[in-house]
């Protein structure tokens, strides 16, 4: 009887290491033959190449290093298993992947201490812009998830403080720009669906509750949110921070459009993708065909792009908003206090802003970034040179 367990124990140790070899070759096989992507949907991101090799390549190690990051990015079922060793880091008490840091019912970006040498430039830009404009400036700087849910990070987690980031950034600005308080909103309210669990953006009503903060200051009437007909365009949202962490421990996220049918409408969209080029012509702020891919937060104007005006039939007047992301889903709010939005992103405009707008056309100008944002863009620095 013991000889019988023993052979049969032989048996399945056989079979266990057949198996466990049978996949450490059968793996890279399929790595090898198996088509190649280019870019990750799911990771937001462009796969490596495969690299060339040189002497050169080959003496610096150039090569070695891109060839093991090709391996990586097209090993078979990669991520399936990035995921599966996401989850078992996190049940082992590792909260942190990729800057992402994994939160009970969402996931929330690691911000690190800015460089306040820069941010003095931009500060300073931005004070240049107003001396060189005649026309009343508007800034709001908003937190984002990271500092709204920053009492349920570990507490090894470091975080900037946002609150004290905001002040700092408002108390260095020219005292004829009118700064928007939209933290104690977003604070207040932060037991709503108000930021993405899954994205860096706030959501549309997030938004909503920026657009009533800045609503006294900028000089119009906010349409209660009960008027809007909400429409639950997508509840499969899986926005960047997913990307980067690839945990399926949190649910996704839902893209909601809000239609006022009692006041202004859109009469036009002009998007200009290229300088020198002209604009192309949409009837709608909204582009559907995003919510049948990832990146569904691009449903709010399309991707990021150097330039667009929104046209109203409103009766208001014009307003120019300096932005990054956090407008596109703010701005259709705008649309019933406004006859025109012109929306400048400093990110893609390669040469001095006055090349494209007049500032003083407008009746108003905005600012409108989030925190996390402001503290790394460069590109705002570009407004002194107007």
């Amino acid at each position: 009887m013991h000889m019988k367990k023993t052979k049969k124990l032989n048996v399945v140790n056989l079979i266990t290491c057949i198996a466990f070899f049978g996949i450490l070759i059968a793996f890279p096989i399929v790595t090898a033959i198996a088509p190649k992507e280019t870019f990750s949907d799911i990771e937001n991101r462009t796969l490596q190449t495969m690299p060339k090799a040189s002497v050169k390549t080959i003496y610096d190690r150039s090569y070695m290093n891109k060839l093991e990051t090709y391996i990586s990015d097209h090993f078979a079922g990669r991520t399936d298993w990035i995921k599966v060793k996401t989850a078992v880091e996190t049940m082992a008490g590792k909260y942190e992947r990729n800057g992402i840091y994994i939160l009970d019912d969402r996931l929330v970006e690691k911000v690190s201490e800015p460089d306040y040498t820069a941010i003095d430039k931009s500060i300073s830009a931005i004070n240049k812009f107003v001396e060189n404009n005649n026309v009343p400036v508007y800034f709001m700087l908003a937190p984002t998830s990271a500092e709204i849910y920053r009492e349920q990070l570990p507490e090894s987690a470091p975080n900037v403080n946002q609150r004290d980031f905001i002040n700092y950034v408002y108390g260095g600005l020219s005292k004829a720009v009118s700064t928007i308080d939209v933290y104690s909103a977003m604070q207040s309210e932060k037991f709503d669906y108000i930021y993405y669990r899954t994205d860096h953006h706030w959501t549309t009503h997030g938004a909503y509750y920026a657009y009533e903060a800045a609503a006294k200051k900028m000089g119009y009437e906010p349409v209660p949110e009960e008027m809007y007909d909400i429409e639950h365009a997508s509840d499969e949202f899986l926005g960047t921070f997913y990307s980067k962490a690839l945990y399926d421990g949190v649910e996704k996220d839902s893209i909601d459009i809000y239609h006022y049918n009692g006041g202004s409408s859109v009469t036009d969209v002009l998007i200009t993708s290229e300088y020198g080029k002209a604009p192309e012509s949409y009837d709608s702020m909204y582009f559907r065909e995003y919510l049948d891919v990832k990146d569904k937060y691009s449903t709010f104007l399309g991707t990021n792009q150097p330039l667009v005006t929104i046209k109203t039939n409103s009766e208001g007047g014009k307003l120019l908003m300096f932005k990054d992301s956090y407008a596109h889903c703010y701005v259709p709010f705008l649309t019933q206090h406004y006859s025109e939005i012109t929306l400048v992103d400093m990110r893609y405009i390669q040469m001095s802003y006055k090349n494209v707008v007049n500032p003083e056309d407008y009746d108003q100008v905005m600012f409108l970034y989030n925190a996390s944002s402001f503290m790394t863009d460069v590109n705002i620095r570009k407004l002194a040179y107007g």
